[in-house]
């Protein structure tokens, strides 16, 4: 998977946005972190110039799963290592299994939203691809 279709499938999402949010860190692969969110939540992030890793939201038994059957899920770096995996890019994880990785992280932010956060999901249109 590259980054172009990484970012393409993240945002077709309902209500999912992007945002790079360390333009201004003094780390210069930290700003060229692209984060994706539903309702300013997180659900992804991945180095776009970089790509080699992103992190998702996951369910800590499935984590543990991940984790056993390939090397490149790791506990997710630099987050809550029980709710968050890092998933290395080096085609060994296939992109099948990226996109529903992608997909429940997702899932499991938006079971996390109030009542007007989901109807407010509920009313929005696809987001835009133009928010780099």
């Amino acid at each position: 998977m590259n980054v172009e279709d990484f970012r393409e499938y993240c945002l077709s999402l309902k209500g999912a946005h992007d945002k790079l949010t360390f333009k201004n860190s003094n780390s210069e692969y930290d700003k060229d972190l692209l984060v994706f969110s539903v309702a300013e939540k997180w659900f992804a992030f991945a180095n776009i110039e970089v790509f080699d890793f992103c992190n998702l939201k996951c369910d800590p038994q499935e984590s543990q799963e991940l984790q056993a059957k390939y090397e490149e899920i790791t506990p997710g770096y630099h987050m809550n290592k029980k709710h968050w995996i890092s998933l290395g890019f080096n085609g060994k994880v296939p992109d099948k299994l990226i996109k529903d990785l992608v997909r429940k992280s997702y899932d499991l932010v938006v079971a996390t939203l109030t009542m007007k956060e989901k109807q407010d999901l509920e009313d929005t249109t696809p987001s835009s691809k133009k928010n780099v």
